[in-house]
């Protein structure tokens, strides 16, 4: 709201004081912890009538969305799927991203065994969600310095590795062409952890989708291959797959921003990756194919160092897929369904379940709220939002179409390991003529809490909401008759 005069804001009844909503130990002030309750996080006192909560869909209830969960790392049988698929069946993701473990399933030359991929695939359908798969990592049979699972040993440096590589292929894309028409080839080839034993390569990644591509997509009808599954947002190692002839072979390319806070440079870099793909003369659409924050401190994998708690976790996790709807990210997957329990020796902690009991998180209900109202039914719009703030600048928002209803969202980008003071600002949202604005709601994500809004104007083509909080976490204002509680 950087064109506003001062008298705008007073005309808004704005003030100058900070609502009395102060963070103590990642919670905001009149929360209860939710682990204990065994639900989502307590409702703010906003200081607004409550009309009620999201009531979260079955996933079958949910046509499509851009909306996905991690179920990766299957392959080295870290944690048991049996045991999520009822929270799958209630979380409300349609997608699912499963490694497909060759170690695992050819454990003899020429003997293949995909009974485990095949319950795995059959039970996420069962549920409403569908199966992509990660196609990747190498067999100790073909690599015998690898060790059990051989993950990160790429295929592709001896004729045998290469030949066999082909026919595992050919072999799972015959089982499963089916139910799976998404596959993306190899996991993060960009970094030593994850292609071994040479120095990752452009030309050698591009080399090993060039024998994997068309065997699947002579297999699988309508098959759509998935690139890079990069680590981190590298635009120079995607110029250079894409320089190998990768915009040829694939259908679209993915990426893992992990980053502890989300917003943190990501549209530049979003911006970067989509300039190279422009370059190369291609249209390719970007997935967010895993990014995932942990729910206490230590353990194993990214991010674990920093002092995170559950309740961070859930507002990281608001914070990434809305973000990524924003900027228009055609599939946005959080990784984990689960705690991985032995992961390196440790834990990592960012699953939406707790890895001793599978029980839920405060991350797994916020995602169930998010899902509800973000599936296919909406659509990004071109509706300028804007906050009134000393540091309106920083915040970030956006506009969305649901049902005829408009959908603002708006949140503080701050870093979640240091306390956030939730204070009253102006929201003004272009008005759409047909996405009418008639009973407007306060949408609490993290909660699920829907509030009553009163005094909502309307002024010059937009909607003048005063006296709304600012978090660290998005929240929306939409018309009740987009939410079902």
């Amino acid at each position: 709201m950087a064109n506003q005069t001062r008298r705008d804001v007073v005309r808004m009844g704005l003030g100058a004081a900070a609502m009395a909503w102060m963070p103590r130990d990642g919670l905001l002030a009149g929360e209860t912890g939710p682990a204990a309750a065994g639900g989502p996080a307590a409702a703010p006192d906003f200081g607004l009538p409550v009309l009620g909560r999201i009531k979260p869909r079955p996933t079958k209830a949910i046509a499509a969305s851009a909306l996905g969960v991690g179920f990766e790392v299957l392959d080295r049988k870290l944690w048991d799927p049996e045991k999520t698929y009822p929270c799958m069946a209630q979380l409300g993701a349609k997608w699912a991203r499963c490694q497909t473990g060759w170690a695992r399933t050819e454990r003899a030359k020429g003997e293949f065994d995909f009974a485990w991929l095949d319950a795995v695939v059959n039970s996420l359908l069962a549920v409403g969600v569908q199966p992509w798969f990660n196609l990747g990592y190498g067999n100790p049979l073909y690599t015998p310095q690898a060790d059990e699972f051989a993950v990160g040993w790429a295929p592709v440096f001896t004729d045998e590795a290469k030949q066999a590589w082909v026919r595992y292929t050919q072999k799972i894309a015959e089982r499963f062409a089916d139910r799976v028409r998404h596959w993306e080839i190899w996991n993060e080839p960009n970094i030593t952890n994850f292609w071994k034993p040479q120095k990752p390569s452009p030309r050698d990644y591009v080399d090993l989708v060039r024998i994997t591509a068309p065997e699947i997509r002579r297999r699988v009808p309508g098959a759509v291959i998935i690139g890079c599954g990069l680590a981190g947002v590298p635009a120079a190692y995607l110029k250079g797959c894409l320089d190998a002839g990768l915009a040829d072979l694939v259908d679209k390319v993915s990426y893992h921003p992990y980053r502890a806070i989300p917003e943190a440079g990501y549209e530049k870099d979003v911006r970067a990756l989509r300039d190279v793909l422009a370059a190369a003369g291609k249209d390719i659409p970007l997935w967010q194919g895993e990014n995932g924050a942990p729910s206490e401190k230590g353990g194993a994998g990214a991010l674990a160092d920093l002092d995170w708690n559950e309740a961070r976790q859930a507002r990281w996790l608001l914070r990434r897929l809305l973000n990524d709807l924003r900027l228009g990210i055609e599939m946005t997957s959080y990784f984990l369904i689960v705690d991985l329990v032995g992961y390196r020796g440790s834990t990592n902690y960012k699953g939406l379940l707790r890895g001793k009991t599978y029980t839920p998180k405060p991350a797994y209900y916020a995602y169930q709220h998010l899902a509800n109202l973000f599936d296919a039914e909406t659509k990004k719009a071109d509706l300028a939002v804007r906050i009134e703030d000393a540091e309106a600048d920083k915040a970030v928002s956006a506009a969305f179409v649901r049902r005829g209803r408009p959908i603002y969202a708006w949140w503080y980008p701050s870093d979640l390991m240091k306390d956030w003071t939730v204070r009253k600002v102006a929201v003004r949202a272009a008005a759409a003529a047909d996405a009418p604005l008639e009973k407007p709601v306060l949408v609490d994500l993290l909660s699920g809490t829907v509030y009553k809004l009163d005094g909502a104007t309307k002024e010059a083509g937009a909607w003048a909401l005063a006296s709304l909080p600012l978090a660290d976490y998005p929240l929306l204002v939409t018309d009740a008759a987009a939410v079902e509680v």
